[in-house]
């Protein structure tokens, strides 16, 4: 026969364990759980990929184009050269939305030229089709694109056109023109990309 005194340090022992092992249990299943869920958590990095960008044209010469990055697509902005421009004009009744009715640009892009300022175009370099990015093709009349071609932006994925303003062409797959996204101006050679307002840079 066993004494009291050996059930209570049995006894005594068992809770000891219990508690230990309960102890162990949790605190491995937080070193498992913590990096669990903050792999859930956006990175700062993919935190800042939607915060408006800046963008420096101070080196942006006539007929270039420059690519920046916003909420990871690209956003091209072309200095237009006046002939450019001019040629924007020649083209209305071969495209499908020639003053730029649908909603692909804020209120002061609903223009002509859909920008700002009538020489600078800011819009995302996606085809608004499948999302591919088109080539920018400045050249004049080239013979894949035919004698109409005036410059502008073509996708090789699938055929789509667009002119130097961003505005798709009849009868092609992409729906709708370039998407311009918001921005402003800081400075003369300053864009922000991603915000109407100043005070958000």
């Amino acid at each position: 026969m066993t004494d009291s005194g050996d059930n209570g340090k049995m006894s005594g022992r068992r809770r000891f364990l219990l508690v230990a092992t309960s102890v162990a249990g949790v605190v491995a299943g937080a070193g498992v759980a913590t990096p669990f869920l903050r792999s859930m958590m956006p990175s700062e990095r993919a935190k800042a990929a939607g915060a408006p960008v800046e963008v420096d044209i101070s080196k942006l010469e006539s007929g270039m184009l420059l690519t920046a990055e916003w909420r990871g697509k690209p956003v091209w902005v072309l200095k237009r050269t006046s002939e450019m421009l001019d040629d924007l004009k020649k083209l209305n009744d071969q495209l499908a939305d020639p003053n730029s009715e649908r909603d692909q640009q804020p209120p002061y892009a609903q223009n002509p030229t859909r920008s700002i300022k009538p020489e600078i175009l800011v819009v995302l370099g996606v085809c608004t089709h499948l999302g591919c990015s088109p080539v920018y093709r400045k050249d004049i009349a080239p013979a894949d694109l035919g004698a109409d071609w005036l410059g502008g932006f073509f996708c090789p994925c699938h055929g789509s056109k667009f002119d130097l303003a961003g505005r798709v062409y009849k009868n092609v797959p992409a729906p709708t023109n370039l998407v311009v996204p918001p921005y402003t101006y800081l400075s003369d050679n300053q864009l922000l990309v991603g915000s109407d307002s100043k005070e958000s840079a």
